[in-house]
């Protein structure tokens, strides 16, 4: 490790939670760059179970509504 990265993530350490939760996700990216591979964060994790759910349960946009969204940009 680089010493001026060693040294950040000392001062990482007093940050927020909020702060190195966002420093977490950027490090995410720059990995799942260098790996080819993307881990979700627990946060994605729990989006991407929960719309599972709702397809499972057949929680989909009303046939109306969708037809109303086609009508609004087949116009643009």
């Amino acid at each position: 490790m680089s010493p001026g990265t060693k040294t950040l993530l000392e001062r990482v350490e007093s940050w927020p939670v909020e702060d190195q939760e966002e420093l977490a996700e950027l490090a995410r990216e720059i990995e799942a760059r260098r790996s080819g591979l993307y881990r979700l964060s627990d946060e994605e994790r729990i989006a991407v179970r929960a719309g599972l759910e709702e397809a499972r349960r057949g929680d989909f946009v009303p046939d109306d509504e969708m037809e109303a969204y086609y009508q609004l940009h087949r116009r643009a």
